[in-house]
């Protein structure tokens, strides 16, 4: 095995993105994710220094070669996403360093190493009315919608979509009576038409699928109006909301179908082992 590192703002950040997987052992990186496939966190280095540290496991030997060979490992393909997002004007965490553990041509690991956006909070814990910075109003907590469905309208209006667009890749800061919006998990940003309404509907499903339980019907139409413009009609708006709606239905009995699936694999395999210990016995 051998580390590759793709890019660094500074020496400091070069050698330290080296010492990653050390960091992650020896419990130094304050966990937020820990899942097979994905591992992140902070690090406090301090004199105040916060950054933030994610490492990414492909999911099978297929994977990591097409992550060599075709599309690149998902830290490689965040720092391009950083790249395109920033380059039309929109806010993301701003990248430190790059990695890739390599072996026999394959992409084992990869590391991204990233600004840590202080004070932030995601879309769902920025607009909740008790938990929110400060307890959070109703009339603001409808201008914070208002601000991100303007957002969201406006990186599509760019040709700018994601694969993955939940809340809690939607980050919010208020900082001198200003809101900002990060966009985070960058690795799934990709190009299209800004007229592909397939690509914005994905998306809009997948927001109000992770913070749709968060928000009244009310204000989820506001929302979709404010995505929309003033300009939609009422007649517009319903048509677009029932695709939506519909959309979300399918999704969630799909979703639905493949949890049961898993249950009876897990379930399958489980009385699978037992009956082996008991043959054994």
């Amino acid at each position: 095995m051998h580390k590759v590192v793709l890019f660094a703002a500074s020496s400091e950040f070069s050698a330290l993105i080296q010492r990653a997987e050390k960091l992650f052992v020896s419990g130094q990186v304050r966990l937020v994710k820990d899942e097979p496939k994905t591992k992140a966190g902070f690090i406090y280095e301090g004199q105040g220094r916060v950054y933030f540290l994610k490492r990414f496991v492909p999911s099978s030997w297929s994977s990591a070669l097409a992550d060599r060979l075709l599309r690149g490992s998902r830290a490689k393909r965040s720092l391009a996403g950083a790249y395109l997002l920033r380059a039309n004007g929109f806010s993301v965490p701003a990248p430190l360093a790059v990695m890739e553990v390599r072996k026999a041509g394959l992409v084992l690991c990869s590391y991204l190493l990233s600004e840590a956006i202080d004070g932030s909070y995601t879309l769902s814990q920025f607009i909740d009315r008790t938990s929110g910075p400060g307890g959070i109003s109703y009339a603001r907590r409808a201008q914070v919608l208002h601000r991100v469905a303007q957002e969201v309208r406006k990186l599509h209006d760019k040709g700018l979509f994601t694969w993955d667009l939940q809340e809690t890749n939607i980050l919010l800061r208020e900082r001198a009576g200003s809101l900002e919006i990060y966009f985070v998990d960058l690795d799934g940003f990709w190009r299209a038409s800004p007229r592909s309404w397939r690509a914005r509907r994905r998306n809009l499903v997948q927001l109000d699928r992770s913070v749709g339980r968060f928000m009244s019907r009310a204000e989820r139409l506001r929302f979709l109006r404010s995505y929309l413009g003033d300009q939609a009609k009422r007649a517009q708006l319903k048509g677009i909301a029932r695709k939506l709606i519909a959309e979300r239905a399918r999704k969630e009995r799909k979703a639905a179908r493949q949890e049961k699936r898993s249950r009876e694999i897990f379930f399958a395999e489980a009385l699978g082992n037992n009956a082996f210990r008991i043959g054994a016995d």
